[in-house]
C-alpha cells in the first residue's frame, strides 16, 4: 500500500504539471482578472471589457491563420502587409464612381474584393514555398517587403478617409449590443477549431506538420494542403485590415498592420501551439492573444510605462516557448 501510495504521488504532480502548462494562458487569465477586480479601478465596466475585446479583436482574427500556418510546420510574416493591401483596396472600390453610384453593390465589392486579393496573395506565399522549396521564412518575407509596398502604389501614398456606415459596421456596428468585430472573430475561431478536430483536412494539417515525409508516404496531398493553408491565413489578414480600416474611417498603408506579424505569433506562442508543428489550438491562440492584452492594460492601468509593458511581453513568450520545449518528449 506504502509503495502505491510512493508511485501515486509523482503521477498526481506530472498530472498538475501538465495541467498547468497546458491550460497555462487561462490560468494566467483568471489571475489577472482577480488582481483587475481587486485593485485596478474601474475594471470592473462594460467600456473597459468593450475596450478590450475591440483591441484583441484583429490580432485574434489574424492568429487563427497563423495558428494553421504554424501547425504545418511554417511561418507567415507578411500578414500585416496583406492587412495593408486590403484595407487599401476597399475605399478605393467604394470611393470609385462606380461604388458611388452603386453604394450596396459597391460595398458587397469592397468586401469580396480585398479578401480575395489578400487570399491570393496568401496562395501565391504557399506556391512559392512548395514549388521551389524555399524556406517559409523567406518566401513570406517578400510579401512582407513588397505588400506594404503594393498598398502605398494603391493609394498613391495618401491617406484616405472615408464616412461608410453600411461598411463600417464591420467595425463600428453592434449586434445585440456586441461589437460586430468581435462576432467576426468568435464566428472565424470557432469555425478553425471545429475544421481542425472534424475534418480531413485539418487533420492533414496536423499530419503534414508532424511528419511531412510521413504524411506525403501516407497519401497525404502535402503541397496542396500548405497552399491553402497560407491562402486562409491571407484570408484572415485580408478581413483584418477590413475591420481596422473600418474602425480607424481612413486607410493609411504605412500603418494598417504593422507589426501585427509579430502579435498574431506572439499570441499563438502563449497559446500553447509549438513551432514545430503537429499541434494546434485556435482557442488557445485566442486566449494567448487576450492574456497579452490583458497583461498590457494592467500594467498601463496601474501606472507602469508601455515600454516596460513591452519587455513583460517579450518574457512571457520567452516563457512560452521554454514551457513548450519542456513539454515535448526527448
Amino acid at each position: 500500500m506504502a509503495d502505491a501510495q510512493a508511485i501515486g504521488r509523482p503521477r498526481t504532480s506530472l498530472n498538475v504539471g501538465n495541467f498547468l502548462r497546458r491550460y497555462a494562458a487561462l490560468s494566467a487569465i483568471v489571475v489577472l482578472l482577480a488582481f483587475n477586480f481587486a485593485v485596478t479601478p474601474n475594471f470592473a465596466t462594460w467600456q473597459t471589457l468593450n475596450v478590450n475585446l475591440t483591441q484583441v479583436a484583429t490580432i485574434v482574427i489574424v492568429s487563427v491563420g497563423m495558428t494553421l500556418v504554424i501547425a504545418t510546420g511554417g511561418i507567415d510574416l507578411s500578414v500585416g502587409s496583406l492587412m495593408a493591401i486590403s484595407g487599401a483596396l476597399a475605399p478605393l472600390i467604394f470611393l470609385s464612381p462606380f461604388g458611388r453610384d452603386h453604394l450596396a453593390i459597391g460595398n458587397i465589392l469592397a468586401f469580396v474584393v480585398p479578401i480575395g486579393v489578400a487570399g491570393l496573395l496568401g496562395l501565391f506565399n504557399g506556391w512559392f514555398i512548395t514549388r521551389f522549396r524555399v524556406q517559409p521564412i523567406v518566401a513570406t518575407l517578400v510579401l512582407f517587403i513588397a505588400g506594404r509596398g503594393i498598398g502605398q502604389v494603391i493609394t498613391n501614398g495618401n491617406l484616405q478617409t472615408f464616412k461608410n456606415p453600411s461598411f463600417q459596421f464591420i467595425g463600428l456596428g453592434r449586434v445585440f449590443g456586441l461589437p460586430c468585430q468581435v462576432l467576426v472573430m468568435l464566428a472565424m475561431v470557432a469555425a478553425a477549431a471545429w475544421m481542425l478536430r472534424r475534418t480531413l483536412f485539418g487533420r492533414q494539417i496536423l499530419a503534414v506538420g508532424g511528419n511531412e515525409k510521413a504524411a506525403r508516404l501516407a497519401g497525404v496531398p502535402v503541397a496542396p494542403v500548405k497552399r491553402w493553408v497560407y491562402a486562409i491565413s491571407g484570408l484572415c489578414a485580408g478581413v483584418a485590415g477590413l475591420v481596422v480600416v473600418s474602425i480607424n474611417s481612413s486607410s493609411d498603408a504605412n500603418l494598417v498592420g504593422l507589426g501585427m506579424e509579430l502579435d498574431a505569433i506572439a499570441a499563438v506562442a502563449v497559446g500553447g501551439t509549438p513551432f514545430t508543428g503537429g499541434r494546434a489550438t485556435v482557442v488557445g491562440s485566442l486566449l494567448g492573444a487576450l492574456l497579452i492584452q490583458l497583461l498590457r492594460y494592467t500594467l498601463l492601468a496601474n501606472g507602469v510605462p508601455d515600454a516596460a509593458a513591452l519587455v513583460v511581453k517579450g518574457a512571457i513568450i520567452a516563457g512560452a516557448v521554454w514551457s513548450q520545449q519542456r513539454s515535448m518528449p526527448s
